[in-house]
């Protein structure tokens, strides 16, 4: 019979090992913030118009968080796509502040019923506490074009002629799949 000494070195790095899985564990959890999907047939239009934005107030969390994809339904029924660009701005329940992305990230909204989806990981976008998470159209484009919404789900914030207005009864179905930094 074979004896098995465990020496302190031995025990050291194994529990060295032990924590990085942990650790590494620990940062790969990933959680959806927002608005829960919607494809039914409430929906909600806004005019394609250059510069204007549509978004919603999501609570981040205490802790920082990395944003890593936005995903929303949608409807166009234009025959080109409509192109738009991701913003995400601090916000103190009055007024959007800050933007946190500092890259520009586009996405596109196709004909047809739609999840949207755009990559935000390569953009390290990091948030906590209160954010406006909103699309802002590239140029003017057709003015059929839908969101999915819920009702009585905080809102929802639209951006024109310089002033943000809130509709408050309903909100697009916006949400943001995060991961803890």
């Amino acid at each position: 019979m074979k004896k098995i000494l465990l020496t302190p070195k031995f025990i050291m790095l194994t529990a060295a090992f032990m924590l990085a899985i942990t650790f590494t564990h620990a940062q790969d959890k990933t959680k959806r913030i927002g608005h829960r999907p919607k494809s039914g047939s409430a929906n909600s239009s806004f005019d394609v118009v250059k510069g204007h934005q549509v978004g919603i107030k999501i609570n981040a969390g205490h802790k920082p968080v990395q944003l890593l994809q936005l995903n929303f339904d949608a409807e166009s029924e234009g025959s080109d796509s409509v192109k738009f660009k991701v913003n995400v701005y601090r916000f103190d329940d009055v007024t959007p502040g800050e933007n946190l992305v500092k890259q520009v990230v586009t996405g596109a909204l196709t004909r047809g019923k739609n999840r949207v989806s755009v990559d935000l990981s390569p953009y390290n976008i990091i948030a906590k506490g209160r954010i406006l998470v909103a699309i802002e159209w590239i140029k003017n484009g057709p003015a059929d074009n839908r969101f999915a919404i819920g009702l009585f789900n905080g809102g929802t914030y639209h951006y024109e002629d310089g002033v943000w207005k809130k509709v408050p009864i309903a909100g697009v179905d916006f949400n943001l799949l995060v991961r803890k930094v």
